[in-house]
């Protein structure tokens, strides 16, 4: 895959994922708040969160690389 494809697909995704993993940790503190189950959801948002990272990492990496490409 072009490293702009890359770019181009990766960002939105990454993003999305950060966003998810947030808002379900967030979600699993108001649970744990209020005495109820909070375990699972609470590590399912983490692993949201830690894999948006991974994939707007590789999206940086992906655009560094292609402007390097676009260089004369």
């Amino acid at each position: 895959m072009p490293n702009k494809s890359k770019w181009q697909r990766f960002s939105p995704l990454g993003l999305l994922l950060i966003g998810l993993g947030l808002s379900v940790t967030g979600d699993a503190m108001i649970a744990k708040g209020q005495g109820r189950p909070w375990f699972v959801r609470g590590t399912v948002g983490l692993v949201l969160f830690n894999a948006g990272l991974a994939v707007f990492g590789e999206a940086v990496k992906s655009r560094a690389l292609y402007e390097q490409e676009a260089r004369p």
